[in-house]
């Protein structure tokens, strides 16, 4: 299908007073269908923005064929479903606020597991292959409970970043790259990120939430930037050559829960 479905029309004016039309599309870029809001201007050249709600708006003037404007969006396809990407995962990276009650689901490398709370004589916190055990002296005090399971996701987080670490960096460490320090955070819309010149990786807190192979994937990704600190063919020969099924492992990641 070449996506030329118009869905909506509708007349309104621009700031000067003069009058354009204002069309919604559905595209098909690369195999992923996306909605393209065109706006017929007054302007000389077509312009694109991408909106943090999916939705791609195109700006043309009224002798531009739609035919034109659905190749000018498909020459930036890679721009466009990058940026798509990036949106989505800043929406899946921002779960919704916990209340740390008894039935609330948690994921850990993956799996999810129930929090059950109680009451005790004694703040602590435990977890199986389907629960997490929070004890609380004052199972109704949000912020107890709170500091305790984060304290807790965060130890995972360290325990088991150490272990990929470990595991990982000896195959960027024969081209003489220096380990990196790795510290934690939330990271809003990336999984990871690195400081080359500073040799310090930084991981998603979230992360922790996806299956190990995923964490795997993010940590040689960032390791293979200390020998070529962009995403340059050789990069991607790197990574393809140390991690051959990184491409599964990514969309693995895209479809992980938090």
């Amino acid at each position: 299908m070449a996506g030329q479905l118009f869905m909506k029309r509708q007349k309104t004016a621009s700031p000067c007073g003069e009058a354009y039309d204002s069309f919604t599309r559905e595209l098909v870029v690369d195999g992923q269908n996306i909605v393209v809001h065109l706006e017929r201007k007054p302007v000389k050249n077509l312009n694109l923005r991408i909106r943090r709600d999916g939705i791609v708006f195109v700006s043309a003037n009224r002798t531009v064929s739609c035919a034109e404007i659905d190749r000018f969006v498909r020459s930036r396809s890679k721009y466009v479903l990058s940026a798509l990407q990036k949106f989505k995962n800043a929406v899946r990276l921002s779960p919704q606020p916990k209340k740390f009650v008894s039935g609330e689901t948690f994921y850990i490398l993956g799996r999810s597991l129930r929090l059950k709370v109680s009451c005790a004589e004694k703040n602590s916190i435990a977890s199986d292959e389907a629960y997490i055990y929070l004890s609380v002296k004052n199972p109704s005090d949000y912020g107890i409970k709170s500091r305790i399971v984060r304290c807790f996701m965060d130890q995972r987080c360290n325990n088991v970043f150490a272990e990929v670490m470990d595991e990982l960096y000896p195959l960027v460490g024969k081209y003489g790259v220096k380990r990196p320090e790795m510290k934690i955070k939330t990271l809003g819309s990336r999984w990871g990120s690195c400081l080359v010149h500073k040799g310090i990786i930084t991981l998603n807190r979230w992360l922790i939430s996806t299956p190990r192979c995923c964490i795997e994937y993010v940590m040689l990704h960032e390791l293979c930037h200390f020998i070529h600190p962009n995403h340059s063919v050789k990069f991607y020969a790197l990574l393809s050559a140390l991690m051959p099924d990184w491409k599964e492992r990514k969309k693995l990641l895209n479809l992980a829960i938090v």
